[in-house]
C-alpha cells in the first residue's frame, strides 16, 4: 500500500475509506494492509495524508438536513427550564435550582416502589426472602400482565390493563367514589407525552380557523413548545399575582374574546398546583373554569402532576374530574377533559422512568379509536415506567407488611419539601428587591425580582432578556442555576425566575444567602 488513490484493491470505496480515515488522522482498516503491533503505529508521509485530505473533500456533498431545510416548527421549539444547549459552564459544581429532579438533589427513592419494579426487571428475585411479601404479590400481577411474563415484552399501546384497572381505583379512592372506567385509561411516558399526544389530536384548521389553545402565564414550557411545534396558535392568560397566582374567569374570557379574531380558540390548559408559580386552586375557582369551559365549549387539560404537593394550611388538591362530577349531569356528561399525573413528582420524584397516565371523559367514540391508533404509532409507553405508575396508584395499605416504612418515608419528603417551600418564601421575602407569593404546593419558588434599569439597558446591549441576563450573571457569579422568568412567560414590564426548592435544607439554605449576597451586590452595581 502506498498511501490513498493507489490502493492496490482496485476498489474506489476502499480508497475513499482509507482517505477519509486518514483526513481524520485515523488507522486505516484495509484488509491488504496488516494490522501493526499495539504499540506501533504506521506513518505516512505528506503527501500520501494531503491526498488524502483532497479526496476526502471529494467525496464530500451538501448536507441533506441543514438549518434552512429543517422543519421549521422544530427550530421554533423553545424549552427553557433546560437553557441553553451544549454551553459549559465554568465551575467544578453548578448547583442546578433549574428543574424539578427530586433524586438528582438528594432525595431518597421510595423502597416500596424500588422494591417492586427490582421484581418486575429480575423475577429470580421473587424467591429470595429479603423481599416482602406484599411487594411480591404486585409485582407477580404486574408481570402476569406482561407478554411473556416479562417486563421486557411490549404492552398494549393503551397500557398494561391491570395497572390501567389499579389507576382507575385509584382514581375513585381519591375523588370520593367517583366511577372511574378502566377504558378510559392511557398510560403514557411521563404526562409530557400524554399532553403532546391530546392537542396533537385537537390541533387542526387553517388561518383563523386554526385550533388555539389556552394556557396561563406564567405557564410551563412545555404548552408553549408543543403548541409551535404543532403550528397552533398559543393563547395567554394571566394568572392574577397580587392574588397569590389566583385564576380569574374574568381573565380567562378577555383572553378568549381576543383570540377569536384570529384563531379558533377551543382548548383550555390548567396546571393546578401550579408549575411554576406554586398556586393551589380552590374549589369555588374550579367550578367557575369547569362553567366557563362548558358554556364556551372549550376541552378541558388539568395538568395534576403536583397532586402530592400540598404544603399551607387551608389549602386542599381538588381534582377537576370530582369537581366536575359534583356539578351534576348537564356539566359531567358533557365537558370533555383530560387529566394527567406522573411518576416524576408528588413525594416519588421518579423522573427517570418515564411513567405516567391520562384520564380522558367524554371523548367522541370515534376519536377515542383515532386516539388509540395514534397511540400505536409510538408501541408503548415503558413497561418499567407503567410498573412504577402501578406503584404511585397502588400503594401498600394498612395492615400490609411495608406500610409502616412506606408511610414513613412518604410523610418525609412531604413533610421536608413542606418546610423548605416555607423557607424559601420567608428568606426570599427578607431581600430587598424580591418579593415571593406563599409556595402553597408543587416543589418552586417563583420570586419577583426587581431589575434596575442601568442594567436593563446592558440586557438590550448583550441581546438578553433582562431576566436571563440577571440569571446568567448568577450563574457566573455564583454557580446556582435557575430559570429566567421570560421562559415562562410573565406580564411586560415584570421580571421572575423559577427556583426549585428540592436540595437539602442545609444546602438550600446556602443557595437562598447566595441568592440574598448577589441580589444586593446586583442592586449596588446597577443602581
Amino acid at each position: 500500500c502506498k498511501g490513498p488513490g493507489v490502493c492496490r484493491s482496485g476498489r474506489e470505496d476502499m480508497a475513499l475509506r482509507c482517505a477519509a480515515s486518514l483526513a481524520a488522522g485515523r488507522q486505516p482498516r484495509c484488509p491488504r494492509l496488516p494490522r501493526p503491533a499495539r504499540e506501533g503505529t504506521v506513518r505516512w508521509s505528506s503527501a500520501a495524508k494531503a491526498s488524502a485530505v483532497k479526496i476526502n473533500e471529494k467525496a464530500s456533498r451538501e448536507k441533506i438536513l441543514t438549518l434552512e431545510s429543517m422543519n421549521p416548527q422544530v427550530k421554533a421549539v423553545e424549552y427553557a427550564v433546560r437553557g441553553p444547549i451544549g454551553i459549559k459552564k465554568p465551575f467544578t459544581e453548578v448547583i442546578k435550582a433549574n428543574i424539578g429532579d427530586a433524586h438528582a438533589m438528594g432525595q431518597r427513592p421510595i423502597t416500596f416502589l424500588r422494591q417492586v419494579v427490582a421484581l418486575c426487571t429480575y423475577p429470580n428475585l421473587l424467591d429470595s426472602p429479603s423481599f416482602p411479601e406484599d411487594a411480591k404479590k404486585r409485582a407477580r400481577r404486574i408481570l402476569q400482565g406482561c407478554g411473556g411474563n416479562s417486563l421486557g415484552s411490549y404492552s398494549a399501546s393503551q397500557g398494561i390493563n391491570c395497572i390501567r384497572e389499579d389507576v382507575a381505583s385509584y382514581i375513585e379512592r381519591r375523588d370520593g367514589g367517583v366511577p372511574a372506567d378502566p377504558d378510559n385509561i392511557y398510560l403514557t411516558t411521563g404526562a409530557s407525552d400524554g399532553i403532546a399526544t391530546i392537542l396533537k389530536i385537537l390541533v387542526s384548521g387553517g388561518g383563523k380557523s386554526r385550533t388555539g389553545v389556552m394556557i396561563p402565564i406564567p405557564q410551563y414550557p412545555l404548552y408553549s413548545a408543543a403548541i409551535s411545534e404543532l403550528d397552533a396558535i398559543q393563547v395567554n392568560y394571566y394568572l392574577d399575582e397580587e392574588n397569590c397566582w389566583a385564576l380569574d374567569v374574568n381573565e380567562l374570557r378577555r383572553s378568549l374574546n381576543e383570540a377569536k379574531a384570529y384563531c379558533n380558540p377551543k382548548v383550555l390548559c390548567i396546571i393546578n398546583p401550579g408549575n411554576p408559580t406554586g398556586q393551589v386552586q380552590n374549589r369555588k375557582c374550579i367550578e367557575d373554569v369547569i362553567h366557563f369551559a362548558w358554556e364556551e365549549k372549550l376541552f378541558l387539560l388539568a395538568d395534576e402532576v403536583y397532586q402530592d404537593n400540598v404544603y399551607s394550611e387551608g389549602c386542599q388538591f381538588h381534582s377537576f374530574k370530582k369537581i366536575l362530577y359534583e356539578m351534576g349531569p348537564e356539566y359531567y356528561n358533557n365537558v370533555e377533559l383530560a387529566s394527567f399525573h406522573s411518576t416524576s413528582k408528588g413525594y416519588m420524584g421518579e423522573c427517570g422512568y418515564r411513567g405516567g397516565y391520562m384520564e380522558v371523559i367524554n371523548l367522541h367514540p370515534e376519536i377515542k379509536g383515532q386516539l388509540v391508533k395514534l397511540l400505536s404509532v409510538r408501541l408503548c409507553p415503558p413497561v418499567s415506567g407503567q410498573a412504577a405508575m402501578d406503584i404511585v396508584v397502588n400503594p401498600p395499605i394498612p395492615g400490609e407488611e411495608s406500610y409502616s416504612q412506606f408511610i414513613k418515608e412518604k410523610e418525609s419528603v412531604l413533610n421536608n419539601l413542606a418546610k423548605k417551600a416555607k423557607l424559601t418564601e420567608d428568606m426570599f421575602n427578607k431581600v430587598p428587591g424580591i418579593h415571593c407569593n406563599p409556595l402553597q404546593g408543587a416543589m418552586y419558588a417563583f420570586p419577583r425580582i426587581f431589575i434596575p434599569s442601568k442594567a436593563i439597558e446592558e440586557a438590550k446591549a448583550h441581546k438578553m432578556a433582562p431576566d436571563m441576563f440577571y440569571c446568567m450573571k448568577l450563574l457566573e457569579e455564583t454557580g446556582i442555576c435557575v430559570v429566567p422568568g421570560s421562559g415562562f412567560g410573565q406580564r411586560e414590564g415584570s421580571y421572575h425566575f423559577r427556583m426549585t426548592i428540592l436540595p437539602p435544607v442545609e444546602k438550600l439554605k446556602i443557595v437562598l444567602e447566595k441568592v440574598k449576597d448577589f441580589h444586593i451586590k446586583f442592586l449596588e452595581k446597577y443602581a
